[in-house]
């Protein structure tokens, strides 16, 4: 459905620039990924020096991954904890990784539906809903682990144009305490929250975050 309605739209590049082989290499935070066994997690500055460090040796700009990704890296923060049945580590958006400050731009026409700094380790810190309208849907789309100074005047209500700069990429810890990255989703229904939406399910509810939830990448266009 997503698709249709964006059919007909030119779509702004959210990073200022086309992300492809040439600048993007796609990062693995599954299990598959053994390297992460060798990694504390935890220490966030030892988790950025990993992700930094493969893309300075890929000679890349940006990381990108992880649309219904099964993580191996959401056990660092008791924020996803749960009984292990329902444990959240089904990951719901797109990250993009990329240098702290980097700005983020809005892909197409939309109005801050809300914002909220979502503090604690692990956790998105200050992050900004916008709501989008195309022939009569409505869906928004979420950006995560922003910069604390992104949110200072903003309003719920106010426009946001397509390309326009609203926000940037935070460094840790006021970005929730990871390394910078943009964490960007998009939802169908807010289901009532403010401000704030899982960005990770458990594997039990991962039929219904699909319906909710469709891929980010048809903002993104990584090919």
């Amino acid at each position: 459905m997503l698709n249709t309605l964006l059919d007909q739209i030119e779509i702004f590049h959210i990073m200022g620039t086309a992300l492809d082989s040439t600048n993007t290499m796609k990062l693995d935070f599954s299990p598959n990924n053994k390297t992460l066994e060798t990694i504390d997690l935890g220490n966030t500055d030892a988790f950025n020096t990993y992700v930094f460090g493969i893309l300075e040796q890929s000679s890349k700009t940006y990381g990108i991954g992880g649309y219904f990704e099964h993580r191996a890296i959401y056990r660092r923060s008791e924020v996803f904890a749960t009984n292990e049945e329902d444990f959240r580590d089904i990951h719901l958006g797109i990250d993009i990784w990329a240098k702290a400050g980097h700005p983020v731009f809005a892909p197409i026409d939309g109005n801050v539906h809300s914002f909220k700094n979502n503090v604690g380790f692990g956790n998105y810190g200050p992050t900004i809903i916008l709501e989008h309208h195309i022939e009569g849907k409505s869906f928004y789309s979420l950006y995560g682990h922003l910069a604390l100074s992104d949110l200072e005047n903003l309003e719920v209500g106010q426009k946001i144009g397509k390309g326009e700069l609203f926000c940037h990429l935070g460094p840790f810890p006021e970005n929730g305490d990871w390394p910078p990255h943009l964490h960007f989703q998009l939802m169908w229904d807010m289901m009532g929250m403010v401000g704030d939406f899982p960005g990770v399910c458990s594997q039990r509810d991962m039929d219904k975050f699909q319906k909710i939830c469709p891929d980010p990448n048809i903002l993104i266009g990584f090919k």
